[in-house]
């Protein structure tokens, strides 16, 4: 499998109440509404430097496709 086919299941774990614009942003960029949430994307550089900037709201794991 290539970097290209990998898929990430990322889910929102904390708040965005009190951070920063950019942050809020980054997070409706990556198709998040409420906290508890879980979108699938694909695994590009531009999606994981948008996971870095906002690591500390969520959770990463790697789903493997069928």
């Amino acid at each position: 499998m290539s970097d290209s086919t990998k898929k990430l299941a990322v889910t929102q774990v904390r708040s965005l109440s009190g951070r920063p614009e950019k942050h809020r942003r980054t997070m409706r960029a990556l198709g998040f509404t409420k906290n508890q949430q879980t979108r699938i994307h694909t695994d590009t550089p531009a999606i994981r430097g948008m996971l870095e900037q906002v690591s500390h709201l969520i959770e990463v794991r790697t789903v493997e496709e069928q």
